[in-house]
């Protein structure tokens, strides 16, 4: 559920700039030092949704957290975890849990590798996608009564579903913007098209806030577009705080509103 819904909301774009240095004398080497990206998150960062489906008001709970900042990959990441559980009535039903975790570069805002996991009643699955950016590959594996692994190529800037959630925070948007950008998910890279709104009103239970209406449009790999009617609002505020989602699934509609932010 929220692996599917998480991967109807996002998008991202990687920006690259260019500043002329006065050039250094042939026989010296500058090296240019490495500058993390400044970001409207922090460590310990928690936000809590109430999610709706189809006919349930309150069909469950999300939960996203910036757990920990550290060295990752020759690198260093933040550690961001969003869990999904459903109310007690909803999970007489259907006895669900899902698991999102992502390791995001703080210098690249690229994803080093992705994790999903899930509880569907006694079926447990485990996928792990890893990033091999210098070799631009994705290497993918699928974790359920047996183990199956398969790598792709795939462009230098793709995010998985979870970071480029949090990669939107982190860039700069304008009205009238449509930003494309490559998302691995289970194996597949999809194509997702963002295009952005101006500032509207959104009531949450934290009150009225103002925010920034993206619409995206996701495609599989054949081209063929894959859910409809979704939105995703920002605030549009120094936090840059992902709202409120909407989708509409093969497996029904969706609606995820901000409860709780600290």
């Amino acid at each position: 559920m929220v692996a599917a819904l998480a991967l109807a909301v996002l998008s991202a774009f990687s920006v690259s700039a260019q500043r002329r240095r006065a050039a250094a004398p042939k026989t010296a080497k500058t090296a240019i030092p490495r500058v993390e990206r400044a970001v409207p998150f922090h460590v310990g960062e928690t936000l809590t949704y109430d999610v709706s489906w189809s006919s349930f008001v309150t069909a469950g709970t999300a939960v996203t957290t910036v757990r920990e900042k550290k060295p990752s990959f020759n690198s260093t990441a933040y550690y961001i975890v969003a869990e999904g559980r459903p109310t007690p009535l909803v999970a007489k039903l259907y006895s669900l849990y899902y698991k999102m975790d992502t390791l995001l570069d703080s210098y690249t805002l690229l994803p080093q590798r992705g994790a999903v996991y899930s509880e569907e009643g006694s079926r447990h699955r485990l996928k792990v996608t890893r990033f091999d950016r210098a070799a631009g590959k994705v290497f993918f594996e699928y974790q359920t009564a047996t183990t199956v692994k398969s790598d792709f190529t795939a462009s230098p800037v793709v995010q998985d579903a979870l970071s480029a959630i949090y990669l939107w925070r982190a860039i700069p948007m304008a009205a009238g913007d449509r930003i494309t950008m490559p998302v691995s998910d289970s194996g597949t890279t999809y194509k997702v098209q963002m295009d952005v709104g101006k500032p509207e009103q959104v009531r949450t239970p934290l009150g009225e806030m103002s925010a920034v209406r993206l619409k995206p449009s996701v495609f599989d790999a054949s081209g063929q577009p894959v859910g409809r009617n979704m939105a995703i609002w920002i605030s549009d505020d120094a936090r840059r705080l992902p709202i409120k989602f909407q989708a509409e699934l093969p497996i029904g509609s969706f609606v995820l509103v901000l409860r709780d932010a600290r």
